[in-house]
């Protein structure tokens, strides 16, 4: 079952649709590529967060909570230019009731999918066809 179809419109540049939108990606120029959209690992740092961002707007709005001025931040730590930890930091709105400081970051860890499967990787193959 194909579920995402990847094209090759030219240069570092990779396309994947996936059911009515387009993703464009490119490398950096420093990566031989013309910096004209984000990177593969750029949209894989923001698929996690905005799987977070999306755990704790929910979180938000099933507590009529205002979501105003809350924003989230994804840093790294990185050695010998790799990932060695990856921060999430999010600050929350100026109405957020302190008695759910600690809730909305435990319904955030069990809610974001993207981080399930980052834990509890699917098998990957490739194959020529």
């Amino acid at each position: 079952m194909e579920y995402i179809n990847i094209t090759f419109p030219g240069g570092k540049r990779v396309t994947s649709h996936v059911n009515e939108f387009t993703i464009e990606t490119d490398q950096s120029i420093q990566g031989g590529g013309e910096n004209t959209a984000p990177s593969p690992m750029d949209l894989f740092l923001s698929s996690i967060a905005t799987c977070v961002g999306m755990c704790a707007l929910g979180f938000c709005k099933s507590r009529n909570i205002d979501t105003k001025g809350m924003k989230l931040a994804l840093c790294l730590k990185k050695e010998d230019k790799k990932i060695k930890e990856i921060n999430l930091k999010l600050t929350r709105p100026a109405s957020f009731p302190k008695k759910y400081e600690r809730v909305i970051i435990d319904a955030i860890n069990q809610c974001c999918t993207v981080k399930k499967y980052i834990y509890n990787p699917p098998v990957i193959s490739t194959s020529l066809i």
